[in-house]
């Protein structure tokens, strides 16, 4: 199955060490099966750092959330996982 939007939101979460964990509510079967398939896709490095130019790290995108910066956003070793631990177990 191909991967879609939900499903890269997905694994880019479950890739994230600072995410502990993914929390879905899909309305329609599609949105299931499309965020199943990105639980199950593996980011590489080259994907991870594409995102990073796209939105850098550390990017307010909410006003209300301006007085927190927390160290897995400003240490970049602490953006990734393991190759291994990509996916969902």
């Amino acid at each position: 199955m191909k991967t879609r939007a939900l499903g890269l939101a997905m694994a880019f979460a479950i890739t994230h060490p600072g995410v502990p964990s993914a929390i879905i509510g899909p309305r329609t079967m599609v949105h299931l099966e499309d965020l199943l398939a990105g639980a199950a896709t593996p980011l590489d490095d080259g994907v991870l750092d594409r995102i990073d130019q796209i939105v850098a790290p550390g990017t307010d995108v909410g006003p209300l959330d301006v007085s927190c910066t927390p160290p897995v956003l400003t240490r970049a070793a602490l953006r990734r996982r393991s190759a291994d631990g990509r996916v969902a177990a």
